[in-house]
Parts: C-alpha cells; structure tokens; sequence
C-alpha cells in the first residue's frame, strides 16, 4: 500500500501516465475534455499560493519581470519555432500551425510548473501576463506578416487570461486569506500533478489518431519541437549560468523560454484552418510532457 502511495504521488509517473492512457485508452477524453479548463485553474490556484501578496504592493517592480515574459516567449522562442520551420518545413499546413505556435503567448502550466521546478514564482506569473497582454498585439502581427490572415482573438486570449490566470490568482488570496494554506499544503503537490493529468490525457487523447497514424511524415515536426525545448532550454540556462543568475530565475526563464500555449495554438489552427493544421500544435505537446519530466530529473539531481 505504501509503494502505491509512492507511485501515485511520482510527478514523473504520473505524466508518462497520461501520456501511454492518452494514447492507449482514451475512450473517457470526451468526458475530460470538459475538465481541462477547470483542473488547469485549479491547479494555478494551489500553485499559486506560494507567491506572497507582497509582490504586488510595488507597482512599478513589475514592468521588467512583465518584459522579460515578452521578450523570452517572442523574441527568443518564437523567432526560433520560425526560423527552424521555415529551414526544416515544406508543408504550407504545417508551417501555418508553426507560425500560430509562435505567436501564442506562453503556456499557463509555466506558473504552475515553476512551483515545483522551485522557480522563481512571482517572475513566472509577471512574465507570464506580460505575455500575455503583449499577445494582444504581437499574435495579429505575426499572423498578417506571415499568413497574410487575420488570426486576432483578442477576446479570446483575454477570457483564457481571465479564466486561467486572473481568477486562479484571487482565489488563492482567499485561501490565505481564510487560513486554509497550511491545511492544504500536505495534499497540494499531489492535487496538482493529477490535475495536469486530466491536462494532458485529454491533450494526447484527443490527437491520438493523428499522432498514430502520420508517425514518420511528423519526424521534422518533433525535431523543430525537441530543438525549442531541450536545446533551447539548455542554451537559456548556460547563458543564464555564465551571468551568475541565480538557479531559481534561470529556471523560470527557461520555462518562459521553451513553453508555448498548445492549446490556444491548437483551437486557432481548428477553428480558422484545418484539423492539420493542429498537428504541430499536437506533436508539441507530447515532446512537452518529456522536456517536463527531463526538467524534473535534472532538479532532483542538482
């Protein structure tokens, strides 16, 4: 009973988990794909409440954190998703799902991920708005300049901000507030990893015949995802390293840096252009959950 115990609170085990059941059964996604959206903001609003409401008393402290997100999400990441896409992609429906990959603002999970990647929480959730608000213009810029389409969701980038960062945020200041962080706090890590299962079940599920099907005509795809992840991800920190920035920050840039908001990529590429055009979208949320658990072992042994 104790091993199972052990097994059921394994980060590590229970993504790869999710993973193989996406896969191998998933016959219970059309329930959890209803449950993505809450389990995500339950899980931002646990994590959360590591960051203390200090970090909002000074206003002006805020910009260069809020940048940065910018900046690491935009200026490196995407720059690097089209410039690798336009060198290694022929496919016009696969370069159309790269460019709304790059012009996503970062994946939600970098705040909750930070959490237990012992990040820096407050850089994290300031980068991650920043990215976010400064979504609202780069995404259309990027989508004129390079699909000749107009691909602007504004409204929806700010439900999604709302929903998944904003009311997430507050709740967790009740929950401090009404003294319920110490008597959450044994259960919080495991609640956490099973919500994001529910997560990326539903992810990997729900492209399982694309993923098993197109196999060898995805290679370049997963090569441009496995280079903006692994490669990218260690180019940030040894940079990172070789200015003394402390182990914390240089984790939080690295998740700013190399994750990209799949699932907001992915309904643009469903709604305005084709199931195809998803795919890039689909295959990198399946190198996504290796760089996490890769990211998670090199923390346990540093």
């Amino acid at each position: 009973m104790s091993k199972l115990k052990i097994l059921l609170r394994n980060r590590n085990g229970i993504f790869f988990l999710a993973m193989v059941a996406g896969l191998a059964l998933p016959g219970a996604v059309p329930v959890t794909r209803h449950l993505v959206l809450p389990a995500l903001a339950f899980a931002m609003a646990l994590s959360t409440m590591e960051i203390g409401n200090e970090v909002f008393l000074r206003p002006r402290l805020l910009l260069f954190p809020a940048l940065l997100g910018i900046i690491m999400s935009y200026i490196i990441l995407g720059n690097i998703i089209i410039g690798l896409s336009a060198l290694m992609i022929r496919n016009e429906v696969f370069w159309t799902g790269f460019v709304l990959l790059a012009a996503a603002p970062p994946a939600v999970a970098v705040i909750p991920f930070s959490g237990f990647l012992r990040g820096n929480g407050p850089l994290s959730l300031i980068g991650t708005v920043g990215a976010y608000l400064g979504a609202l213009v780069i995404m259309p810029l990027i989508a004129l300049t390079l699909l000749s389409s107009a691909v602007f969701a504004p409204l929806k980038i700010l439900m999604i901000a709302l929903e998944l960062i904003v009311l997430p945020l507050a709740f967790s200041r009740l929950l401090i507030r009404k003294g319920w962080k110490e008597r959450i706090e044994p259960y919080r890590g495991t609640v956490i990893n099973w919500s994001f299962f529910t997560v990326l079940y539903t992810m990997v599920g729900l492209n399982r015949d694309v993923l098993l099907d197109h196999t060898w005509s995805l290679l370049p795809v997963a090569f441009i995802s496995l280079l903006s992840m692994f490669f990218l991800g260690f180019l940030i920190d040894w940079v990172c390293g070789l200015f003394h920035i402390p182990k914390e920050t240089r984790t939080s840039l690295v998740l700013l840096g190399t994750l990209k908001n799949q699932g907001l990529s992915s309904g643009l590429a469903l709604t305005l252009f084709s199931h195809e055009a998803a795919i890039p979208s689909t295959v990198s949320t399946i190198i996504m959950i290796g760089y996490i658990i890769w990211l998670d072992f090199r923390k346990r042994r540093d």
